[in-house]
């Protein structure tokens, strides 16, 4: 059977036609029983969507044609842990706009219940200041393209010690590490894993050309990241 969570989804969909549905209509719909409806119906109101119901014989219910639907739906709870895990990337980036914009949008697109749930976290939640982690938004894009897709990458690369050198990457997946960004990739020049620093990479761009997407070869990122051999092959 589908979550209440999905289950309301599927309710808030059906009403968004902006006509009365019948509640036998839509227990049909749904594939459950009446009364299932109208305890779905009521978990909409608390989370702030104006659904009207009609009593008596034949009852249905509607929702008011003017109701932004936002294109999540979302628990109490949900909105809670999404809110702090921004605050959290705030800490860590403070002058970054983008995770702020973020949240801004995020708040405005929320019925009142869950508004007030996402201001009330914010509000009672202090993340310490920590030492920025720069994020480049519009490379971690590219970067997610390239994964999903398989998709290989071409950069000039500025190691630790200052030396440039020419990159052609399968990236596979990028991680926040010791308040940086990072790359783990397969280097087809060095034909081996290495991992790269984001703010260490200039001029990305998609690498044309078709090749054959390979695995890791490791049981785990962590794992790989303790190991000597990954502490000696880190550009």
């Amino acid at each position: 059977m589908d979550s209440p969570s999905n289950r309301s989804l599927q309710l808030l969909a059906l009403l968004r036609t902006g006509r009365e549905r019948s509640t036998g209509d839509l227990a049909a719909h749904l594939q459950v029983s009446e009364r299932t409806v109208r305890r779905d119906a009521r978990r909409l109101r608390d989370l702030g969507y104006d659904v009207t119901s009609r009593p008596g014989p034949g009852a249905g219910y509607s929702l008011r044609p003017s109701m932004k639907i936002p294109p999540l739906l979302l628990s109490a709870d949900e909105i809670s842990a999404i809110i702090t895990s921004l605050l959290v990337l705030e800490a860590l980036a403070p002058d970054d706009a983008s995770v702020s914009a973020a949240r801004a949008k995020l708040e405005q697109s929320l019925p009142p219940g869950l508004r007030r749930r996402a201001a009330a976290t914010a509000l009672s939640t202090q993340v310490l200041h920590q030492d920025p982690a720069p994020v480049d938004w519009a490379l971690i894009g590219v970067l997610a393209d390239a994964v999903a897709t398989g998709t290989r990458l071409r950069f000039d690369y500025t190691d630790q010690h200052g030396c440039r050198s020419h990159r052609t990457v399968e990236p596979y997946r990028h991680l926040l590490r010791q308040r940086h960004w990072y790359v783990i990739a397969y280097d087809t020049g060095q034909a081996d894993w290495r991992l790269f620093r984001l703010d260490r990479m200039q001029g990305v761009a998609r690498a044309s050309g078709p090749h054959q997407p390979r695995e890791f070869p490791f049981n785990s990122i962590e794992s790989w990241l303790a190991s000597d051999f990954a502490k000696s092959h880190q550009p």
